[in-house]
């Protein structure tokens, strides 16, 4: 058996609370949901987002606003359309 460690990840609570309910369905826990989109993205070696995603490079300009906005506040994209 390979050896876990713990990891602290903060998310929205409202996200979490229906990731659970969901996962749950199949009898499977936030802690394994989570363990089995990171398989598949390590074996994969993809994000699984819509193919016309785009992966944005070091250099580029979307990278560095990106980069510069780092640790700036944020919000959701649901409560900036509520502006």
């Amino acid at each position: 058996m390979t050896q876990k460690t713990r990891t602290n990840v903060y998310i929205e609570e409202q996200l979490k609370d229906e990731a659970k309910a969901f996962l749950k369905q199949y009898g499977i826990s936030l802690s394994n949901g989570i363990n089995l989109l990171l398989q598949q993205m390590i074996q994969k070696k993809k994000l699984p987002l819509p193919e016309n995603i785009e992966v944005i490079q070091p250099g580029e300009e979307d990278y560095k606003l990106i980069e510069d906005t780092k640790g700036e506040e944020t919000i959701s994209l649901d409560a900036f359309m509520k502006l």
